[in-house]
C-alpha cells in the first residue's frame, strides 16, 4: 500500500507473516548489503499505520532538512518509530532480529518494481495491513513504550504510541 507524506515524499508498505528469512536479511542491512534500501520492522510492535506515518513524515522532513540522526532515511524511520533517543536501541527494538517472522516493509519513493522486488526478497506470505490490529503484542507495546493502563482507558494503543512518538525531540 503506498501512502502521500506532506512535503511530496511518499511511503510504500508491505506486511509479511510467516518469514523463514529474517537472519540473512538481517546480516544485510547491517552490511548494508540490502537492495533494494527498505526499513524493516518488528510487526508485532506495530498496532496500526498511523503511528508508522508519523514517524514516517518526521524522517522525511529530517532528511528535506539534511539533519538524519541515523546513516539512512530507512533506518531512520525505525528510528523514529521507536520512540527512543537511542539509535542502537531503537533498530534492535523496533527492527527485526535473527528470529522475526512478522515484518512490515517500508520503503520510500519506491517504484511498483522495487516494491514486487522485496516480495522476492523477504521469504514469508503477503497479508493486508488490516492484520495490523489483531496481530500486535500489546503487552510488548505498553512495556516498550511505558504506556500506563489509565492512558489506554481515554486513548487507543496508536494514539498513545503517536504522541510519544511526536513528542520525542520536545522531552
Amino acid at each position: 500500500m503506498e501512502f502521500d507524506l506532506r512535503g511530496g515524499g511518499r511511503l510504500s508498505v508491505t506486511l509479511f507473516a510467516d518469514v523463514t528469512n529474517s537472519k540473512e536479511l538481517l546480516q544485510a542491512i547491517q552490511e548494508g548489503k540490502l537492495e533494494p534500501e527498505v526499513a524493516l520492522l518488528n510487526a508485532s510492535l506495530i498496532p496500526d499505520v498511523f503511528p508508522l506515518l508519523v514517524a514516517a513524515q518526521k524522517s522525511f522532513l529530517a532528511k528535506s532538512r539534511e539533519s538524519l540522526t541515523t546513516r539512512t532515511l530507512h533506518s531512520e524511520l525505525i528510528f523514529n518509530y521507536s520512540g527512543s533517543k537511542h539509535i542502537t536501541e531503537s533498530l534492535k527494538r523496533c527492527g527485526i532480529s535473527d528470529s522475526t517472522t512478522y515484518v512490515l516493509a517500508a520503503r520510500f519513493g519506491a517504484s511498483p518494481d522495487e516494491m514486487k522486488s522485496l516480495g522476492k526478497l523477504i521469504n514469508g506470505r503477503e497479508i493486508g495491513l488490516e492484520e495490523l490490529a489483531g496481530r500486535a503484542d500489546h503487552a510488548q507495546i505498553e512495556k516498550h513504550y511505558k504506556i500506563p493502563p489509565p492512558e489506554l482507558g481515554i486513548s487507543s494503543l496508536a494514539d498513545a504510541i503517536t504522541c510519544r512518538i511526536a513528542a520525542r525531540d520536545a522531552l
